[in-house]
Parts: C-alpha cells; sequence; structure tokens
C-alpha cells in the first residue's frame, strides 16, 4: 500500500530522513519507534507531503505521491492524526469530526461514520456539543483520532498519540486502536515512544534512529532483539 524508497528530506542544509525504505501492506499494523529526534514526525510530514523529500521515492497504492499536492493526499485515503492533537478549539467536538469528513469518501460516509466513532469513542458523543479546547488531553486525542476517522481513510498514521497523557488513558487509545482495527480492518501506521505497547500492538515495526532506518521486524523479533529489549524496554 505505501512504500518508501530511500527517503532523503528535512529541514535545512542536512536532511533529517537519510535514506528511509519502509512499507505497509493493506491491513498492517505497522510501528516506528525510536528516541526524540529520530526522524519520526519528519517522516509522517514528509508522506503527507508537508515536506518535500530532495530524494527518493514515496508511493500510495501504487501512486507517485510526488505527484499529488498535500491537501489532495486525503483524498487518496491517508489520514494524518498528528502530535500534539491540533484539535480546533474553539470549535465543538461535532464540528472537529466535521472537519475532518471533507474528503469524498468521508462525506459519502460520514452518517455510518459518525455512528461507528460514537460507538468506539461514547465520551464524544456525550461531549459532541462542547467546545474541542475545553476537552481534557485524553478527550482531545479521541477527537483527534475520530476526525482521522471521519475521512473514511485507507490508511490511518498516528503520531505520538500517546503524548502527555496519563497511562491509564494511553493504555485505553491503545486498546481502542487494537479494536477499530480488528473491526474494520484498517491499516495502521504509528509513531509512539510508549515502545513496548507498539511493538506488542503492530504486526511489524521499524527503529529509526538518527534518521536511519536501524531495525525492522516482525513484533516478536524486534521485542525479542538484545538491543531494542536493552536501549528501549529496559530490561
Amino acid at each position: 500500500m505505501l512504500r518508501l524508497e530511500n527517503v532523503l528530506a528535512g529541514y535545512s542544509a542536512i536532511p533529517v530522513l537519510q535514506g528511509v525504505s519502509l512499507s505497509v501492506d493493506a491491513g498492517q499494523f505497522v510501528a516506528v519507534v525510536g528516541p526524540n529526534g529520530a526522524g519520526k514526525t519528519t517522516l509522517f510530514k514528509t508522506i503527507s507531503g508537508i515536506v518535500q523529500p530532495r530524494a527518493g521515492r514515496i508511493t500510495f497504492e501504487g501512486i507517485d505521491l510526488s505527484t499529488v499536492p498535500p491537501a489532495g493526499r486525503a483524498h487518496l485515503g491517508i489520514a494524518h492524526v498528528p502530535e500534539h492533537r491540533q484539535v480546533f478549539p474553539s470549535l465543538s467536538v461535532l464540528e472537529n469530526l466535521e472537519m475532518g469528513a471533507y474528503t469524498e469518501a468521508g462525506r459519502r460516509g460520514w452518517k455510518r461514520n459518525i455512528e461507528q466513532i460514537f460507538a468506539w469513542l461514547p465520551v464524544l458523543a456525550d461531549r459532541r456539543a462542547q467546545l474541542a479546547g475545553t476537552l481534557s488531553g485524553g478527550e482531545q486525542q479521541m477527537v483527534a483520532i475520530g476526525r482521522g476517522l471521519a475521512s473514511s481513510p485507507k490508511l490511518l498514521m498516528l503520531d505520538e498519540p500517546s503524548m502527555g497523557l496519563a497511562p491509564a488513558i494511553a493504555d485505553f487509545i491503545f486498546d481502542k486502536l487494537i479494536e477499530i482495527r480488528r473491526d474494520t480492518g484498517l491499516t495502521i501506521l504509528l509513531v509512539e515512544q510508549r515502545v513496548a505497547e507498539a511493538l506488542e500492538s503492530a504486526d511489524h515495526g521499524y527503529v529509526l534512529e538518527a534518521g536511519r532506518v536501524a531495525l525492522e521486524g516482525d513484533n516478536r523479533t524486534l521485542r525479542a532483539d538484545d538491543r531494542v529489549r536493552k536501549a528501549y524496554l529496559g530490561m
């Protein structure tokens, strides 16, 4: 579904991503983990088109994304849930979700999608008229995820969904992602610092270090790797 081949990208003369290659197959749950500054957020911004790659190739369902403007990528089925949630604070919960449904598929599937989002995240149904800026951090993260789902995505990209959340709330978010994937078969690409939880949930994982893929493999292989166990799992 998604392929990156030797991608270089960044913000200055020295690229943040230095020859990154990875792939996500339809229906997979893929995690990208690594330390701060490894390039994880830059990776997502490059896929979304916010950052333009200097070299390499990115394709989605066989389409070269260099030919698709950033706004058009959502219409292809790529939903990006950014770090720090970035909800629209002066809009209600329902209005935030409606903002996610601007894609052609989102408009067609709005009635079905909003019913399903409220079933997965009933607190959003309870607070649909409340301003998003008055919600807790965990509730705002649910709004951000719901907004992504409202676009009827083929690929849901989540950047650090547990950031700034209490452990119990972060665990709830992970459980919901697993439930959503189980119910729908949605393809998920997750960037996360909670390495143990990310690798436990994912089918396949990549370890990004200093802008390069240092390790990759299925969750069992990575969790058993001595380097991962020592550096990221505290073992």
